[in-house]
This record gives C-alpha cells, sequence and structure tokens, in this order.
C-alpha cells in the first residue's frame, strides 16, 4: 500500500483544522470518543 501525499495551500488547511475542532467539540458534546479526530489534528497542525 503506497501512501500519497497531498499538497495544501494555507487557507485549505485552516478551513480543515476548523471543521475538525467543530466536529471535535461535537463528539465531546455527545459523550463520543475523539481520538480519530485528535489524530487528524495533529497531522494538520504540524
Amino acid at each position: 500500500m503506497s501512501k500519497t501525499k497531498y499538497r495544501f495551500t494555507h487557507d485549505e488547511v485552516r478551513v480543515i483544522v476548523i471543521a475538525l475542532v467543530e466536529l471535535k467539540n461535537q463528539l465531546i458534546a455527545e459523550g463520543r470518543y475523539t481520538d480519530a479526530v485528535d489524530e487528524l489534528l495533529v497531522r494538520f497542525v504540524d
């Protein structure tokens, strides 16, 4: 299995991070796990 690399602009990364944070907040409000969202946030913020 090959790993595909994607390149995002600064604005695209900003939109993705905002969407992930909103999803994380929604999951927290529902009392669900946020592990997968946390992993994605780490990848996009690095």
